[in-house]
């Protein structure tokens, strides 16, 4: 990099490296274990998992005996495997959801290995911090879905870049490897960011036009190339159907269909939900362009994060579904972004960062204490209401060690705002903490009141209840979601299929509450009816054909 880094003047001790790192694993290891799959990416992503373990077909993702061909199965099988691991001493669910933590641990490591780099000998830590930080990730890191292989892919990508103009064997093995791991989370995604990154790079900047940085991308389409051939190679020999389903249904014919439409509305989505998602490096992000942007044509360590954000934001905003979730990538650049401008950040507007953060996660911690107890005292108070309104039926108890867990974690927070002294980084590092802090209260004390309404496994012990002990098939209409069916045959062990014919004796339909009966009862008798606690919009009906 020609760029010459500025001396930290506040060095990170060992001490300060080693409180950083707890804080990054308490943040990481959070929320893996303790509930049940939740709809609804958490929920299907687990039924195809449950479903490779059931068939030991490694091969086609599938969710309760039907191919899912949306993604390649790289998470999964990841998934499966600690599902393998820890299946005796966890939940199987809980089990797999450790995968989530290894990607977002993967994911945290390169990048911040890439914000060292970039940035200096002591940014490697700021950067990770400010990644677990985003409000985006909160939730997100912890879930079982593809996506988090995907980010993972991404941040090796940006450190094989990172060393792409010195170090060419490093910069290929990594670039190459990350690609390859996000072809083979999410399909074409990462390979067409790949390409454009490496090409924008040195068309736009003179920085970039070496050989060495020739060389890196040589050596990395050659790592790549492994990862984006074996897999649909086999799948092609295995059914050259699924394959063209996987290839064509699902990825590229999907989106040039959409590109023939032209893009809509949605386009705009990231446009409008970027800056919360990433609360707060954003901002710190579009600082340091704007305080460089006279110096961007020498600022290299800015034209990576830079380009990489712009190729992520377009390509991401041109793909036929567009949700919160897939906008993970695009935190990645801005969180390096983020770390660039610590070294020139105003103390007024640090103070500022930390000032909101402290007493917003003071508040919020406050509020969550309160509502806690009240619901565990029956208070009465309008809050408490609302509480067991929104969860009918939710019984609280009082669990010893979330609470011991809790009130360690507050005590924890309190001493640190309180001993970490003044830096560039007091801000983001108090921040990060107070998020962490907010997480640990949902998944100790909340936990079992998030998870009465989340889970499906209460109204599916209820419809197995009712189903008689004999019937040839049950067979579902059009409504039924991915999330359902997988926890249908996860919770009650039912798969349902389609029935064009009306063969099955049982029907399982979905519907809304206040949507009339869906069956002609001259022919079906309903025998069952449920819905999720807090699920005010799906409603399950079961039918038996009338002999």
């Amino acid at each position: 990099m020609y760029f010459i880094k500025p001396t930290d003047p506040h060095p990170i001790t060992p001490a300060k490296a080693v409180m950083l790192g707890l804080l990054c694993l308490v943040w990481l290891g959070t929320g893996l274990i303790g509930h049940d799959p939740w709809k609804p990416d958490d929920a299907y992503s687990f039924g195809i998992v449950y479903s490779l373990l059931q068939s030991n077909d490694w091969l086609t993702p599938a969710i309760a005996g039907e191919p899912f061909m949306a993604n390649p199965p790289l998470f999964y099988w990841t998934a499966a495997i600690f599902a393998k691991l820890f299946a005796s001493v966890l939940p199987l669910h809980d089990a797999a959801r450790l995968a989530s933590g290894f990607y977002s641990g993967l994911t945290l490591l390169f990048l911040g290995l890439a914000g060292r780099k970039l940035y200096g000998e002591n940014r490697g830590w700021a950067t990770a911090i400010i990644l677990i930080g985003c409000l985006g990730m909160l939730v997100r890191a912890h879930q079982l879905i593809t996506d988090l292989a995907l980010l993972a892919g991404f941040a090796m990508m940006l450190y094989g870049f990172a060393h792409s103009q010195e170090r060419v064997l490093r910069a290929g093995i990594w670039i190459g490897t990350g690609c390859g791991i996000g072809f083979m989370a999410k399909g074409f995604i990462a390979p067409v960011v790949f390409l454009l990154i490496a090409a924008i790079l040195p068309a736009l900047f003179q920085n970039w036009r070496t050989r060495n940085y020739t060389f890196s991308i040589g050596i990395a389409s050659l790592f790549a190339l492994p990862w984006l051939t074996a897999w649909p190679y086999l799948l092609y020999q295995h059914s050259p159907k699924l394959f063209h389903d996987w290839a064509w249904s699902h990825n590229l014919g999907n989106w040039l269909d959409y590109i023939k439409k032209g893009p809509g509305m949605d386009a705009l989505y990231y446009l409008k939900n970027l800056p919360w998602l990433a609360w707060p490096a954003l901002p710190l992000a579009a600082w340091a362009v704007w305080r460089e942007r006279r110096r961007l044509a020498q600022r290299d360590d800015l034209q990576l994060p830079l380009i990489s954000f712009m190729v992520m934001f377009i390509v991401l905003s041109l793909v036929p579904n567009i949700r919160e979730v897939f906008a993970l990538p695009m935190l990645l650049p801005v969180v390096l972004l983020a770390t660039a401008s610590l070294s020139m950040l105003k103390r007024g507007a640090a103070n500022a960062l930390d000032s909101f953060g402290l007493m917003t996660f003071a508040l919020i911690a406050l509020l969550m204490w309160w509502g806690w107890a009240g619901l565990l005292l029956d208070n009465h108070a309008k809050i408490t209401l609302w509480l067991k309104d929104y969860q009918p039926g939710f019984e609280p108890a009082f669990h010893t060690a979330p609470f011991v867990i809790a009130l360690t974690a507050t005590f924890l927070w309190l001493i640190l705002v309180w001993r970490v002294g003044r830096s560039m980084r007091r801000a983001v590092v108090n921040w990060s903490s107070g998020i962490t802090l907010i997480w640990i209260l949902a998944m100790t004390l909340w936990l079992p009141w998030l998870d009465s309404g989340k889970s499906y496994r209460n109204m599916i012990v209820s419809l197995k209840a009712a189903m008689p002990a004999q019937y040839n098939c049950v067979a579902r209409n059009t409504t039924l979601g991915d999330s359902q069916r997988a926890m249908l045959h996860y919770f009650g062990d039912i798969i349902t299929r389609r029935d064009p014919a009306r063969i099955c004796e049982l029907r399982l339909i979905q519907g809304e509450k206040i949507s009339r009966p869906l069956m002609d009862e001259s022919q079906y008798k309903k025998i069952w009816e449920g819905s999720r606690k807090t699920d005010k919009n799906e409603q399950y009906r079961l039918y038996q054909r009338v002999e």
